[in-house]
């Protein structure tokens, strides 16, 4: 017999790196793509420079990280890795297929990323949890003007499950989602379960102003006094 119970209105989720392994691939891909034009970069690099951005703000760091525009390939490059990872898809992280599948049915939740819903809904179908979220996902690039770091993408899904943000948790893994979760007036935890979360991750989330942190959907669980038994 399971026993479910939890402490808030609604939970929203960000997508790549707290539900899917998509932060490392795709950092790891740009780096090799930058170090093969003469600008050596990690990995790690450029998870620490580049995690969480989009559109223009993603682009404009690169940008400055390499210290000149970037050529006209790297768009092709981009689009390329997406379609191989769309087409082959990529592993959940760890915990989160168990924990999305084990929350209360009429829990309301989202996910607000800054990735498109067209990525979004592929890789929840290539993980098998697409039915858990209905139309209940949202684009920080398509849904809001301002994406991350600013809140807009987080008020404007607690806003569609028409629920309060302060009654609302949202569990983010970047610096920049952090940052704009931390600003919505929601409770916030920091998950850092992904192979991204490199050595200090948590300290720096912490200095972002989050309170609790979770190396996994297991402390998440205990976080929210959602208790299975």
């Amino acid at each position: 017999m399971t026993a479910r119970r939890f402490a808030y209105d609604a939970i929203i989720f960000d997508f790549d790196g707290v539900l899917i392994e998509s932060e490392y691939v795709g950092n790891k891909q740009i780096a090799d793509y930058l170090t093969a034009i003469g600008h050596p970069t990690s990995a790690e690099d450029s998870m620490r420079q580049f995690m969480g951005l989009s559109g223009d703000a993603f682009l404009g760091a690169i940008e400055r990280w390499i210290g000149r525009p970037l050529p006209e390939d790297f768009h092709g490059a981009r689009e390329a890795e997406n379609a191989r990872v769309l087409a082959e898809g990529l592993e959940a992280v760890a915990g989160a297929v168990a924990f999305i599948e084990d929350l209360p049915p009429d829990l309301p939740r989202a996910i607000a990323s800054s990735s498109s819903v067209d990525w979004i809904e592929r890789h929840l179908d290539h993980v098998g949890l697409r039915r858990h979220f209905g139309d209940m996902i949202f684009s920080g690039h398509q849904h809001v003007v301002r994406g991350k770091p600013a809140p807009d993408i987080y008020l404007y899904a607690a806003a569609q499950l028409g629920v309060d943000i302060a009654r609302t948790v949202i569990i983010e893994d970047s610096p920049v989602g952090v940052e704009g979760a931390v600003a919505s007036g929601a409770e916030v935890i920091g998950l850092c379960a992904g192979r991204h979360c490199l050595p200090g991750h948590a300290e720096h989330l912490r200095d972002l102003g989050v309170e609790r942190i979770a190396h996994g959907f297991d402390e998440v669980r205990e976080m929210l006094g959602f208790s299975r038994t």
